[in-house]
């Protein structure tokens, strides 16, 4: 995790888009019961089950995730924030058969699911875990954010989109997935498809340089092998200049399905 700094990455997505994540927790959140229970599949370090908790005060929020170093991170800070009596981890490979796992009022999954090797496993999975009557919410990203608004980078951020999109399908990760058709044959009833155009623009958040030098680094490391020199060069410069910049913007699109199960 720390070579791509993706812990990080994910605690300033959140900081810089605070008004989405906001807007998207409410929306859901006013749709569940007084006293929820809440599995977060692929938690990561927790941006989602900590929103959550912070939004529900009288929710429980499971996490789940693989990766041990992000489940301590959201415990840290989960304990920090006085919301680790109502935030409980666990630790589980979701291409693997699934721990026990108490019935959910709402299951989250926040750019997850397109990791899993066997999305129509995990959906049948989720579906048995989800009460009669309760919530599936997949938020999926379309690409990385982007930042420059001059012909010369906007040129290369498009460039690396393309190349990073290649890359994702080469090894089969489930991007662009019509995920509402997924939940649908899994059982659920989709109740809503929505999508977030995103543009921040100055001032932005004192975060957003550091968010750009972290998501340009990424970029960088892994397309290290197949942009050219000078395109890696070009990454690694604005990487180090947009973090005292503010002359960019950030653009960045989310789709969200929320879906049922019947009761």
């Amino acid at each position: 995790m720390a070579h791509t700094h993706l812990g990080e990455m994910l605690e300033l997505d959140a900081a810089v888009l605070h008004e989405y994540y906001a807007e998207l927790i409410g929306w859901v959140g006013a749709q569940l019961p007084d006293r929820p229970h809440i599995v977060d599949l692929g938690a990561g370090t927790g941006v989602g089950s900590r929103s959550l908790a912070r939004h529900l005060p009288a929710a429980r929020i499971t996490a789940v995730d693989v990766d041990e170093e992000m489940l301590a991170h959201l415990r840290h800070k989960a304990d920090e924030e006085g919301l680790g009596d109502r935030i409980r981890t666990v630790g589980a490979d979701l291409d693997q058969p699934w721990p026990q796992l108490e019935p959910a009022d709402l299951i989250w999954a926040s750019a997850s699911l397109h990791h899993i090797g066997d999305p129509d496993t995990a959906l049948a999975r989720a579906y048995e875990l989800t009460r009669p009557g309760g919530l599936f919410a997949v938020v999926e990203l379309d690409s990385f954010p982007r930042f420059l608004d001059d012909p010369a980078g906007a040129a290369l951020e498009e460039r690396c989109q393309a190349l990073l999109a290649a890359k994702r399908l080469e090894h089969g990760l489930h991007m662009g997935e019509a995920w509402g058709e997924r939940l649908a044959g899994a059982g659920y009833t989709v109740e809503a498809e929505r999508h977030f155009d995103l543009v921040l623009r100055p001032p932005l958040p004192a975060a957003t340089g550091r968010y750009a030098e972290i998501s340009l680094g990424r970029i960088r490391h892994g397309l290290e092998d197949r942009l050219p020199a000078e395109d890696l060069a070009a990454l690694e410069q604005l990487a180090a200049d947009l973090p005292h910049r503010t002359d960019f913007a950030v653009r960045a699109e989310r789709t969200v399905w929320l879906a049922r199960r019947p009761t």
